[in-house]
């Protein structure tokens, strides 16, 4: 999904893998926190959908054990080689796109997705699939952003380096919303959970004011956007620079949006 309607943060871009790293480091703590506490164990059927980086569905395999099972696709796994082979245990690497392709079997204890439903076209009819795949009983976790519940890089608007950070954040919040990104999308879930026939919906929201990670993360997503928020004029070479030069050090304090975590059980 690279043309101009498709995924903006295309993952077979170098920088990619550094905000892979980035996200794990700010969110595989919470998400997993999450599934923990739902009950995953050993022998579980886990569909991670649209995985990109191998973080959470390693943790999901140390968890369900050799008698479980850890179905991982994407519409590109290249970030997810290390997943395959003998070695991997009950990791099975699929592509497939969510967005258009059936499901890939059925009857999953536990179907998680995390940063992806946003970015897709028809959301309602991925979420319909993986709600079908989830088995009576079992769990449907989506984790996704609200940028506009809190749409600053730097909340604190303290001096030039914040303001900047804040007019290149705008900047990417308008490219993500020319490719039909929903910016208020993660509040929504628990009514699209609702709505797909679930129940015991519940929700949360994690908001790290600040971290290396959120930097990394910071910097990564401009280095990658940095040819388009030129192009539209959304920031210049020189400013691009001077941002990610104040990236590096500590003392701009640089947040991501707030991800909404919402899960609901299938009913018996």
């Amino acid at each position: 999904m690279t043309s101009e309607t498709g995924y903006l943060l295309d993952n077979r871009q170098r920088e990619a893998g550094r905000r892979f790293d980035a996200l794990a480091e700010l969110f595989d703590p919470w998400t997993l926190d999450h599934l923990d506490q739902l009950g995953l164990a050993t022998g579980w059927r886990c569909w991670e959908v649209g995985a990109g980086g191998p973080s959470v569905p390693t943790a999901l395999a140390e968890r369900v054990g050799p008698g479980g099972q850890v179905l991982v696709t994407d519409i590109d796994t290249s970030w997810l080689t290390e997943l395959s082979g003998p070695a991997a245990g009950p990791i099975e690497v699929r592509r497939h796109d969510v967005a258009s392709d059936e499901p890939p079997g059925g009857g999953f204890d536990l179907v998680h997705v995390r940063l992806v439903l946003v970015h897709l076209p028809d959301r309602a009819e991925a979420l319909r699939r993986m709600a079908g795949a989830v088995r009576p009983g079992g769990w449907l976790v989506l984790e996704d952003a609200d940028p506009a519940l809190q749409p600053l890089a730097c909340p604190d608007e303290r001096g030039p380096a914040e303001e900047l950070a804040n007019r290149i954040r705008r900047g990417f919040r308008a490219l993500l919303a020319e490719r039909g990104v929903d910016l208020a999308f993660g509040r929504t879930l628990p009514a699209l959970l609702r709505g797909a026939g679930l129940h015991d919906v519940r929700a949360e929201g994690c908001f790290p004011l600040t971290s290396p990670a959120c930097r990394e993360l910071e910097a990564a997503t401009v280095r990658q956007l940095r040819g388009r928020l030129v192009a539209g004029g959304l920031a210049t070479e020189e400013e691009i620079e001077r941002h990610l030069d104040q990236l590096r050090g500590e003392g701009m304090d640089v947040t991501t949006a707030p991800l909404i975590t919402c899960w609901g059980r299938r009913p018996h």
